[in-house]
């Protein structure tokens, strides 16, 4: 059922005017199988904007975007859901439904190849790997604000699909559940898969994520390794804020500092 070519996705000069207004412009990166990536940057800093045009909900205005060199306008859009799975930033169901009939949802792209024993099937891992297994019969619209955004997550997870874009995957999730989120998409991306994830909590981007991408004002700032991203000179800049990047056990560890 799944697509087991790795997807690499480029962007070349993308740029997006939204409601008469530039949100990006310029933007230049790489997405490559493998790699965990995470998009970051202030408030209105054009995150969410990028994650649509990655996924294809908004069509850039300007520039390129391609998938394996093809440009992503010329892919079938049945095609283009089989390839990439995508989570916005915030999403109300519209009825009330079972949790896993919604995350069956992300299973439609594949039509009646799916047989309704390996759909079953496809769903309860789906909502074991975000620990959302006993939400199964509950309907979605009796679930809290963080249940909800893990049944969310395993509809993203369900398809298998090689690319997959989240916008903030972990809002309203507990810590724990903030914790397993990170790992479950460092394991998909282990596993071959592309993974970018729009994220604030740059403790978690350090700690997981190879790639960082940082966005000002609609603009590509800086990309490249936490080491490389989050300096204390360029998070002040961009952040206003005093911070430290250390190494513990191996591990790359943010720490915010007082307000500058």
């Amino acid at each position: 059922m799944s697509v087991d070519i790795p997807q690499i996705l480029r962007c070349r000069n993308l740029g997006l005017i939204r409601h008469h207004r530039q949100v990006l412009a310029g933007i230049d990166c790489v997405f490559s199988p493998g790699e965990l990536t995470a998009v970051i940057g202030p408030n209105g800093a054009g995150k969410s904007s990028l994650l649509g045009c990655l996924a294809g909900v908004l069509p850039n205005t300007a520039g390129q975007l391609s998938l394996n060199e093809r440009p992503c306008l010329t892919i079938p859009r049945a095609e283009r859901a089989r390839l990439s799975a995508f989570l916005p930033q915030q999403e109300s169901p519209a009825w009330s439904m079972s949790a896993e009939d919604l995350v069956a949802l992300g299973l439609l792209p594949w039509g009646q190849s799916v047989k309704y024993s390996q759909r079953q099937t496809r769903v309860a891992a789906a909502l074991q790997q975000v620990d959302a297994l006993e939400l199964a019969r509950r309907p979605v619209t009796q679930l809290s604000g963080g249940e909800l955004r893990r049944v969310q997550l395993a509809r993203l997870l369900v398809g298998d699909a090689p690319l997959l874009i989240a916008d903030e995957p972990g809002s309203a999730l507990d810590i724990r559940h903030q914790l397993q989120l990170m790992a479950t998409f460092r394991q998909q991306a282990d596993a071959g898969k592309t993974v970018i994830l729009a994220i604030h909590d740059l403790g978690l981007a350090a700690r997981y994520c190879d790639r960082i991408l940082l966005l000002e004002g609609g603009r590509l700032r800086a990309q490249g390794s936490a080491e490389e991203v989050l300096t204390p000179s360029l998070v002040a800049e961009v952040y206003g804020v005093d911070s430290e990047l250390r190494r513990r056990g191996g591990r790359v560890e943010f720490v915010a500092g007082d307000l500058i």
